[in-house]
């Protein structure tokens, strides 16, 4: 006990120590900057999703040691001590101890001792089981479920990050044209403004300029809280505390352009490399197994065992003495179950089970036209976000040219504000037009990159 005491006062002393000499800046959040490789890189490490499907392959492999250990040796123990507070009590005919005892007469007899203990150890050894083999198979498929499912969840987790990264992008870049428009709008009322004072325009030019005014100030504070809430699900989506500094480095127009890749719709990979199909296949290879497993319980099984023994008796506590006489026993034996009328349970299982491996062969079939469906989706998507693309460009110069000639226009008293605000508004939403192109081109890249992977799992310390 003061062993104890003295073991513990130190321990709260060194916890205390430690708390004290911790920094008080060691509560400022963390602050990264980040490219968008560079995001993938710690988000393929870090987020939540991706940690719990490592932590499902951890689970599969336990899994599997835990079914192939069944067939090895298994000992267990146990002891047992009794201290018989009240004995029982036998009674026996008198005439075994007295002859001439009257007939009908017993006499109370104590036959074992108040106290004593015995130990046993066990071996049990399985010998043959049919499931038990069936099931080591099963437990290897259940492991590549898990490890495709890890490659699965990988894939939709650098396409998230991806789309959440140019969600920032497009937040950033919307953010400093609507603050641009603001700044030329204002102007362009300050001085409409000045030349009606000077009695050289209506009212109405004012006033139609102060509504595209305050169109655009309440444009630039929704993207202001838009950009907060796509930097808070950036940093959800890496894994990372909400509260964590986070800068992104990359542009949104070389990014794009960093994604334009004709080369990628070329490509073609065999329907089988494809993830979704070789879940589905998984889930089939998993169906035929559990068909084995109802068919393996109709053969015998057969375990052996050998255990070995002691026990002694006393009427006081004498175990630990060296005088103590301990009885020693052993068994050696096996055991077989063999199964001979389920009255056709054991039939209707398998059918049912072969039923459902019908189902998931089904599913595969279904899977394979609909991996061929996404990949043609994908690629049509991705096409279409490139010509877009090229489309918006074209688009925002002409938007631009005309913004300016009605601005000339206006100011020369050619055009009305009307018509100078009408070429405005075309012009902010072919600048939004041709951002919202830039962010398709990367993500219609990564949605087609994802159907057309192949990539294999490989154990995290075997990763370049």
């Amino acid at each position: 006990m003061r062993y104890l005491l003295i073991t513990s006062l130190c321990f709260f002393t060194s916890i205390l120590a430690s708390a004290q000499d911790s920094p008080q800046d060691s509560l400022v959040p963390q602050s990264y900057s980040f490219s968008l490789e560079e995001a993938l890189v710690y988000g393929m490490e870090n987020n939540y999703t991706v940690r719990n499907a490592a932590t499902d392959i951890t689970i599969a492999l336990k899994q599997k040691w835990e079914i192939i250990a069944q067939g090895l040796p298994q000992i267990g123990g146990e002891v047992t001590y009794q201290n018989q507070l009240i004995q029982p009590v036998s009674f026996i005919p008198a005439v075994f101890f007295d002859p001439e005892a009257p007939a009908g007469d017993f006499i109370p007899v104590q036959f074992s001792p108040k106290q004593n203990v015995s130990a046993l150890a066990t071996w049990n050894q399985l010998i043959f089981d049919g499931s038990y083999f069936v099931g080591i198979q099963s437990a290897r498929t259940l492991l590549q479920i898990s490890e495709n499912a890890k490659v699965k969840t990988d894939l939709e987790i650098k396409e998230a990050i991806t789309s959440a990264y140019s969600n920032v992008l497009l937040a950033q870049e919307s953010l400093a044209i609507l603050q641009e428009n603001l700044k030329t709008v204002k102007k362009n009322l300050d001085d409409t403004k000045q030349i009606f004072e000077n009695g050289m325009t209506e009212e109405e030019d004012v006033e139609q300029l102060g509504i595209t005014y305050l169109d655009l100030e309440t444009d630039l504070n929704n993207t202001l809280r838009q950009l907060a809430i796509a930097y808070d699900m950036l940093k959800l989506t890496l894994g990372m505390p909400l509260e964590t500094k986070l800068a992104i480095t990359d542009d949104l127009d070389q990014l794009s352009m960093q994604y334009y890749d004709l080369e990628l719709l070329k490509r073609e990979i065999p329907l089988e490399e494809n993830i979704d199909y070789r879940i589905s296949q998984d889930q089939a290879n998993l169906a035929e197994v559990e068909v084995k497993l109802e068919k393996s319980k109709a053969l015998p099984r057969l375990s052996a065992f050998v255990n070995y023994g002691a026990n002694a008796s006393s009427n006081s506590f004498t175990f630990l003495n060296e005088e103590q006489r301990y009885f020693e026993q052993s068994i050696l034996g096996f055991n077989l179950n063999i199964p001979i009328l389920s009255s056709g349970m054991r039939g209707a299982r398998t059918a049912q089970k072969e039923l459902a491996y019908q189902q998931r062969l089904v599913d595969l079939e279904e899977t394979g036209n609909q991996v061929k469906l996404d990949i043609a989706s994908a690629r049509n998507d991705y096409q279409f976000s490139l010509d877009n693309l090229t489309t918006q460009e074209k688009n925002l110069d002409l938007a631009q040219r005309i913004e300016k000639k009605n601005q000339t226009k206006f100011f020369e008293g050619i055009a009305t504000s009307f018509e100078l605000s009408e070429a405005q508004q075309q012009l902010f939403q072919a600048q939004q037009n041709y951002l919202q192109a830039m962010l398709e081109v990367i993500t219609n890249k990564a949605a087609l990159e994802k159907v057309l992977d192949t990539r294999k799992y490989q154990p995290k310390e075997q990763k370049n």
